[in-house]
């Protein structure tokens, strides 16, 4: 992840200065010369479970190595409530339509500097990709491997409510499948 360098107020320097703030000294990237702090809070981002009949959607990304597939995940936009942005994502990645939404909970997935809001999205319609995904598979909710971070979790959750105990992948697992072509 990119560092900012400079203040987009007034193009100074950013440099990591510590001052007081609710709670105790905090470090932060701030302005040289003006008041702005860069506050970098983490970026919202909107995860679905789609399932279509009996069946859970998993999808490729375009930019990614290897064969591994996914929830459906993007942004939030500004103006959309979180269901309205899964809503969107799901039928622009899949052309699917979403008939239900249950939210299954909310991840921190640090690494990336996001909070991830899942759901649990009935879809229904034909799959059409857009092109940012180049591949999609359906699967019996049982054959399910979660992956030992973010959206792994919440898939986690959602298997415990059909009572199927979820099996994780081991790190070991996710690096030789990101290696396999």
């Amino acid at each position: 992840m990119a560092e900012f360098r400079f203040c987009p107020q007034c193009a100074s320097p950013l440099a990591w200065q510590t001052q007081a703030e609710d709670g105790g000294d905090k470090s932060r990237l701030r302005c040289t010369a003006c008041a702005y702090t860069h506050w970098n809070n983490p970026t919202p981002v909107l995860a679905g479970i789609v399932q279509v009949g009996g069946q859970i959607l998993l999808a490729r990304n375009a930019a990614w190595t290897g064969r591994r597939f996914a929830l459906i995940t993007g942004f939030m936009e500004a103006g959309e409530t979180p269901e309205e942005g899964i809503a969107r994502e799901i039928l622009e990645e899949t052309s699917l339509t979403v008939t239900s939404l249950k939210l299954v909970g909310v991840y921190d997935f640090q690494r990336m500097n996001q909070v991830i809001i899942a759901y649990h999205a009935k879809a229904e319609g034909q799959v059409k990709l857009s092109p940012e995904l180049v591949e999609y598979q359906f699967y019996e909710p049982q054959e399910l491997i979660c992956w030992p971070a973010g959206t792994g979790y919440a898939l986690a959750d959602w298997l415990r409510t059909q009572d199927i105990e979820p099996r994780f992948m081991t790190w070991e697992e996710r690096e030789a499948q990101s290696r396999d072509t």
